[in-house]
């Protein structure tokens, strides 16, 4: 097993609160630490697809407490989302006994419906954690590792394959169980085809401002349906939207989000893009390399700083800009050569935001000034700069 950073927040929040939700895509390994960190917590883990284990909590209540002494791992909580009602009066009536901190490790593969749905009933008694992919910070540091974590991405048995034809293998088999169960159980009825052609289109576009109407148009649905949908792959932890920077500059700006399929194993899957070799001599490379490092670099924000873009119409552009809580903001340019030059737009954009710090995120080991107001550096190094955020 990979050791993941995001443990030690699951820990922490086990140790202050009586329920700790789990959030992330499928197979992204959230069963595989919930049983770690149940390993040292004496936990029993329930799969609520497992009828056997469904049947162990015919009477929920009963069987919870029994058990209350232990840590109880629920996975996949969606297939009895009426669980939520049982465990406020659960944990409630801990409390009272002084049982009020890590009852329940509830698991779940969709952002936006465990929010909903356990948010009424169990709030002031859960905390919530996201685990995503394996990031830049979580594997070797070699080029090997890194350009392998780049095209299969990180979900882990992808990235663990044996073979980058093994690893296609799996992401494929991915896609297709979203499609054809997940999407049922998580949101509208949709045509699985409608969604996978929806899905490549936006992997064809990686990066691109949202057309919805000329996504709708190219579909033959309505535009409504193509935002249902991208709402949809948006909960599913699948596809980000990527806000404008609404800075008070005066000056015309960019309206609509960028789109970014999330994780780019997924992004060479849908586009049929199976070694490094295909990849580069591939139209998305460029596209790719940027969703990339932005999904590595926002997956390791501080809680309480936001991610942006910015562009005008006159063409300053930001690909990446952090609001920290403070107020203060840093801008990011992605690039693949570390050689790259960077426009003037970019820092006329500078300017715009007024950025404190300024940084070019490229795929090599270096680390150093470009001026004294700019800094080149690599993604393990960028992405370590956030974290240590406040």
């Amino acid at each position: 097993m990979i050791p993941r950073i995001v443990q030690a927040a699951v820990e922490a929040a086990l140790d202050r609160q009586a329920a700790v939700a789990l959030i992330g895509p499928r197979q992204v390994g959230k069963t595989t630490l919930a049983l770690e960190i149940g390993q040292s917590r004496n936990a029993i883990y329930l799969d609520l697809e497992d009828r056997d284990d469904r049947g162990r909590l015919a009477e929920p209540k009963l069987y919870f407490n029994h058990v209350e002494d232990r840590l109880v791992i629920l996975d996949e909580i969606h297939r009895m989302p009426g669980l939520f009602e049982t465990l406020r009066g659960v944990i409630d009536s801990g409390r009272r006994r002084g049982k009020g901190k890590g009852r329940f490790l509830i698991l779940g593969s969709a952002s936006i419906d465990m929010l909903r749905q356990s948010g009424e009933t169990l709030a002031g008694r859960i905390a919530y954690v996201d685990m995503v992919p394996l990031s830049a910070l979580e594997v070797v540091d070699t080029q090997s590792a890194r350009e392998r974590l780049w095209l299969r991405r990180g979900f882990p048995d992808s990235y663990l394959a044996d073979s980058d034809q093994d690893s296609m293998a799996l992401r494929r088999d991915f896609i297709r169980t979203y499609l054809e169960r997940d999407v049922a159980l998580f949101g509208p009825r949709v045509p699985p085809a409608t969604l996978e052609r929806l899905w490549t289109m936006l992997a064809h576009r990686q990066g691109s401002m949202l057309n919805a109407s000329a996504l709708g148009r190219a579909l033959e649905i309505s535009t409504q349906s193509v935002n249902r949908y991208i709402d949809l792959l948006t909960d599913l932890l699948l596809v980000r939207r990527l806000l404008p920077l609404r800075a008070n500059v005066g000056k015309r700006l960019a309206k609509s989000p960028k789109v970014y399929v999330r994780d780019s194993g997924l992004l060479h899957a849908l586009l049929g893009i199976t070694s490094l070799d295909q990849l580069a001599g591939h139209p998305v490379i460029g596209a790719s390399w940027e969703g990339h490092v932005i999904e590595t670099l926002v997956s390791t924000l501080p809680p309480r700083a936001m991610p942006f873009f910015y562009r005008t119409s006159a063409g300053a552009e930001i690909d990446l800009v952090i609001e920290h809580a403070d107020g203060s903001r840093w801008a990011i340019e992605v690039k693949r050569s570390p050689s790259a030059r960077i426009g003037p737009g970019f820092h006329r954009a500078c300017a715009d935001v007024r950025a404190e710090r300024a940084f070019v995120v490229h795929a090599g080991d270096d680390r150093y000034p470009l001026s004294e107001a700019l800094e080149a550096l690599s993604v393990r190094a960028m992405a370590a700069e956030l974290r240590d955020q406040p």
